[in-house]
């Protein structure tokens, strides 16, 4: 009887998201909206909606389709994330992960490890899947290859991760002898974790450009990530191979330009150069032929989203999410918490920005293959890397604001904090929970943005 009881409760709070979801739109909180009408979109919130020529071409070359299903595309991907985190926060411990199907992203894929919960997700609009391995015991057999790899060598097993479809843990390895050595040294069961043997070892990008080239201490070149802020102080965000503290930069033009601040390589692959007065921190990022694509925020895509990269050998690529979370371990060293992708590379696109429509993602770490025959990339995620050195996106719409000081607790919203989906905030007297991982901007406080926040 308790078992029931516990099964019509859960099934009443996954049924209680009727009432916010519509279509695949947020609707209003109770809360009264700011201003007369409707809440905006989660497409209009995250400027899906408004997609630039050039994405548009990229994506239709890339990924083979026409200007109305990369435009369709862009706007079911936006919703589907807000969909994809009431359903996370509705299902809790039992939630397996999410993940987006079809060639405009039609289909949201929502797995659960109770199939009680089919009928509520189903209500969602999203296609339900029940599976054995809630999101949370794939996280930590992950983590303890990550710590396995600080313990043994990792040359013939370069690259781990949780594949969410799949729902397992995979490894990617020389041979399967290699990768069993490396699952028995984690104390994982090799049963639970999917092998792929692969001569590929994925590299780092050196001697790079992305958006604008710059070149450190005289002799080794990079390329510039986003743009970014720290208080009053301007600069950008990059790779943390591109250079370490007290290194000094030369922009494009070699002239005089900043300073590496921060920088961590291996273990992330993150840096931060603050520039000097010559030179202006801008929202942009150079797309198809040299135009400029501004980024209006850091909304995390989530798996099978359209992602694109620029890089100044191989231009303006697009391609999509497969993995958040990869480790890899480069012949440098290990690097955790990167996103693999299927957008192309080569040698000298290292350091470019990755976007999702207009929304910033990531810095290119390093990959394999190349723009011909094609291959995998990784990028470091730009909000893990904002949260790491308290740093504030610069975008097309937002204030500027030096991020507030975090902790654990139940907090004040604030502009300029990095949220992670399932955060619980307040904001004028009434609890928020947090859909999609991301930097608060000025415009999005959780009042105006339930593609973002739900009342709770």
């Amino acid at each position: 009887m308790a078992h029931r009881h516990a099964v019509t409760g859960r099934r009443a709070a996954l049924a209680a998201l009727g009432a916010l979801v519509a279509t695949g739109i947020p609707a209003a909180a109770a809360e009264p909206a700011p201003a007369p009408g409707p809440p905006p979109s989660a497409a209009q919130t995250l400027g899906a909606d408004r997609p630039s020529p050039g994405l548009l071409r990229a994506m239709e070359r890339d990924l083979g389709l026409t200007p109305a299903q990369a435009s369709r595309r862009l706007v079911n991907e936006a919703e589907a994330g807000t969909r994809a985190g009431l359903l996370r926060n509705a299902l809790g411990e039992r939630f397996a992960g999410a993940w987006l199907r079809g060639a405009t992203s039609q289909e949201l894929v929502v797995a659960t490890t109770d199939a009680a919960d089919v009928s509520a997700i189903e209500a969602q609009g999203a296609k339900a899947t029940v599976v054995k391995q809630p999101l949370r015991d794939l996280r930590a057999a992950k983590e303890k290859l990550d710590a396995a790899a600080a313990r043994v060598a990792t040359a013939k097993t370069p690259l781990w991760y949780v594949d969410v479809p799949a729902n397992r843990v995979v490894v990617q390895a020389a041979s399967r002898s290699d990768a069993a050595g490396f699952l028995e040294a984690a104390g994982v069961d090799a049963g639970k974790v999917g092998v792929k043997v692969s001569a590929n070892r994925p590299r780092l990008l050196e001697d790079i450009t992305g958006g604008d080239a710059y070149y450190i201490d005289g002799t080794a070149r990079c390329s510039v990530g986003f743009s970014v802020t720290k208080g009053e102080q301007q600069g950008f965000a990059s790779a943390g191979h591109c250079g370490k503290p007290g290194s000094k930069t030369t922009g494009h033009n070699q002239a005089e330009q900043g300073t590496f601040q921060a920088s961590t390589f291996p273990g992330k692959d993150m840096s931060y150069v603050a520039v000097n007065d010559q030179w202006t921190a801008t929202p942009n990022v150079k797309g198809e032929g040299g135009q400029a694509l501004q980024v209006t925020g850091s909304v995390q895509a989530l798996v099978g989203a359209a992602v694109c990269r620029s890089g100044s050998t191989t231009g303006w690529h697009c391609g999509k999410v497969e993995q958040h979370d990869t480790s890899v371990s480069y012949a440098e060293g290990q690097v955790d918490g990167l996103t693999q992708t299927t957008v192309c590379a080569e040698p000298g696109d290292s350091g470019g920005p990755y976007v999702s429509g207009v929304q910033a993602q990531g810095v290119t770490s390093g990959g394999s293959g190349d723009c011909t025959s094609g291959g995998t990339t990784f990028y470091q995620p730009i909000n893990a890397l904002l949260e790491a050195f308290a740093l504030t996106l610069t975008t097309a719409e937002a204030e500027e604001e030096e991020p507030a000081p975090q902790d654990n607790a139940v907090q004040t919203w604030a502009a300029g904090r990095v949220y992670e989906a399932g955060a619980t905030v307040t904001h004028a007297g009434v609890r928020y929970q947090c859909l999609q991982t991301h930097q608060a901007q000025g415009p999005w406080s959780p009042v105006g943005t339930p593609a973002l926040w739900q009342r709770v």
